[in-house]
């Protein structure tokens, strides 16, 4: 086929973006700021994500696809501001080393570490303690990172039981968290 004859794809020429964004920036923010980690850099990633989506609407082939759209481009700004938080010591360190500034030494003391596995110990006891369904949506959702209606259909359960049991699961931890780092009671005189 010549350039002619090829069917063009219809840039989203009816597409209002004003109130695009407005119906799909609260479920996109929504989802960057789990991506991201805070709502601070979730607010960042989203005006940057819009900025871009408006700057590329062109591009945009449906509008029943911009929330998608927009969140992908989302997730690339978040990654990219993740990149650039994790040079940013480097950066530094770099900074102080051509300024002569002597360095610590970046290991953690011998008490840090104990700290850490010390943490570590109380943080595997409470989830042993948790009941087995508790306990494993917990693990399949922190430590396997799966998404929530990934661990429902691995438990063979609903998403809202598994919704439940994710919420008790958390809520049991956290108390017994609590109550295992709390300052121990002061002796009575």
């Amino acid at each position: 086929m010549n350039s002619k004859n090829k069917p063009e794809i219809d840039a989203c020429a009816d597409c209002d973006f004003d109130e695009l964004a407005r119906r799909h920036k609260d479920a996109v923010y929504r989802q960057m700021v789990r991506a991201c980690g805070n709502r601070e850099d979730a607010e960042d990633v989203l005006i940057e994500a819009l900025l871009k989506a408006y700057r590329s609407l062109d591009s945009l082939t449906a509008r029943e696809a911009f929330r998608t759209w927009l969140a992908r481009i989302a997730s690339r700004v978040c990654w990219q501001l993740r990149r650039r938080q994790a040079l940013l010591p480097l950066l530094q360190l770099s900074a102080l080393q051509e300024s002569g500034t002597d360095l610590a030494d970046p290991s953690p003391s011998v008490e840090a570490l104990a700290g850490s596995a010390q943490l570590k110990q109380i943080l595997r006891e409470a989830l042993d303690s948790l009941p087995r369904a508790y306990r494993q949506v917990y693990e399949l959702r922190v430590l396997h990172e799966l998404s929530g209606e990934e661990t429902a259909r691995r438990l063979d359960i609903s998403l809202p039981a598994m919704k439940s049991r994710w919420h008790r699961a958390r809520t049991l931890l956290r108390a017994r968290l609590d109550r295992a780092l709390a300052p121990p009671p002061e002796p009575h005189a």
